[in-house]
């Protein structure tokens, strides 16, 4: 049976902006976090998170941090009931350090394939499904895919919505406080649509 998915931003979404996550100490879950993944939980959703780390196309840090930092992630969020059903990352950056990373890809936000990945691996209402980030990047990734796009506050949400968005046509389709601010919106929304 299909089910509806909320596709969410890492960094400045779900833990604190702090530019490149290079070490394990730098991730900070932010407030709510486990709430709202634990409501879309409840809710049917599927959580999933859709992130970009050219840092390792970049030399900064080595894929296996990534991967660290989201089993660590996935261990914090556990204790606390709250499941991710999949984390879905781009290494890639063109003209770069890393050899294997080094090229022109489809799955880097804005561009959808980390979302068509997604689309691959679940049975996804794309109708009922929506996109969460703090970048003009999130919201355009959500145009591209046909989903309401939902900007967050935190990290760099508050800078794109007073710089980023008035120079653009394109508009997040909701604005919310943080994480769980959005998640509820979501909720309501979809009952809406429903109805």
């Amino acid at each position: 049976m299909k089910r509806p998915a909320v596709f969410m931003d890492r960094d400045g979404t779900i833990n604190e902006q702090m530019g490149y996550i290079n070490h394990i100490s730098r991730f900070v879950i932010l407030p709510g976090t486990a709430e709202a993944i634990r409501l879309l939980n409840k809710t049917g959703f599927l959580a999933i998170i859709v992130t970009n780390q050219s840092g390792v196309a970049r030399g900064y840090f080595p894929v296996e941090l990534v991967d660290e930092v989201h089993n660590h992630l996935r261990l914090v969020l556990q204790k606390e009931d709250a499941v991710i059903d999949d984390i879905l990352f781009c290494p890639h950056y063109p003209k770069e350090k890393v050899e294997e990373c080094d090229f022109e890809c489809n799955c880097r936000k804005p561009k959808p394939g980390l979302i068509q990945k997604a689309c691959r691996k679940f049975d996804i209402d794309m109708d009922r499904s929506y996109v969460i980030g703090d970048r003009v990047s999130d919201i355009e990734l959500a145009k591209r895919c046909r989903l309401k796009g939902v900007l967050v506050k935190t990290g760099y949400g508050k800078g794109d919505l007073a710089y980023v968005f008035p120079n653009r046509q394109l508009k997040p389709f909701y604005v919310a406080k943080d994480l769980l601010a959005a998640v509820r919106w979501i909720i309501k929304d979809d009952r809406r649509e429903k109805n």
